[in-house]
């Protein structure tokens, strides 16, 4: 399938992560089943990308491996010089603690802890870590700072996920699906708060979602079809979340 590309990115800029011919693939008795097939791709300091696709086209696959979380089966992935395609499992685990954060379509809160504790989950072992007051009025949730999950709404939930991925100080922050659960407004405001988070601290940030209005708020978008990246384009403006309709 052939690929649009519009306004391409100056070569100048700092890449972050730089995927090569990436491909992955499970094979299932004489039977290889391709999730990703042969993706380049760039993600740029301080950049807002967001990766469109139907379920299935391989974007949380992509996710995972630009992650650390999993590993292709051939191709190249690099973060700054290190070359995270052959590291081990200890040097992704280190990879994934010291510079990258995610969130998730759930929550993954932990229950018995109020907001502050879960985000303290992060902090306590991080090296140069925010504040979990910090982290969690960054999101607009310093009123809630002793709530536990079961007191806090879908929304607010979220939030603290999102507190609790970026208290760390992440170079990148990866969202699967992050308003998959939530209703149009509630997803409205959890995007707010994604958009600045990235403005604010400049931490570079991939959106994967399913909802094409979402690409109206990144820099640069991706969409994916059958484990390819079949369309590139840059928003020269980068749309406020509130215009964007459902």
């Amino acid at each position: 399938m052939a690929v649009t590309t519009q306004t391409d990115r100056d070569d100048s800029a700092k890449a972050v992560l730089r995927a090569s011919q990436l491909s992955k693939y499970y094979e299932m008795g004489e039977v290889k089943v391709h999730a990703l097939k042969n993706v380049d791709l760039s993600l740029y300091e301080g950049e807002l990308l967001v990766l469109l696709g139907a379920s299935g086209s391989g974007k949380s696959t992509l996710l995972n491996i630009l992650g650390g979380l999993d590993v292709a089966s051939s191709g190249s992935l690099f973060y700054g010089d290190q070359e995270l395609s052959t590291a081990t499992a200890s040097e992704l685990t280190q990879y994934r603690r010291d510079h990258v954060g995610f969130v998730f379509q759930f929550y993954n809160l932990i229950s018995s802890l109020t907001a502050r504790e879960n985000v303290s989950l992060v902090t306590d072992i991080a090296a140069d870590p925010m504040k979990p007051e910090e982290a969690l009025a960054l999101v607009g949730l310093e009123s809630r700072l002793d709530h536990f999950p079961a007191q806090l709404s879908g929304g607010e939930q979220q939030r603290v996920a999102i507190a609790r991925a970026i208290a760390k100080r992440p170079r990148i922050l990866l969202c699967d699906e992050p308003t998959g659960a939530l209703d149009a407004s509630t997803g409205r405001l959890v995007l707010s708060v994604l958009n600045q988070v990235n403005r604010e601290t400049g931490t570079t940030m991939a959106i994967i979602t399913h909802n094409a209005a979402i690409g109206r708020i990144g820099d640069t978008v991706l969409r994916m079809s059958s484990g390819e990246i079949v369309e590139r384009s840059r928003n020269d403006v980068r749309e406020d979340v509130e215009h964007i309709e459902w």
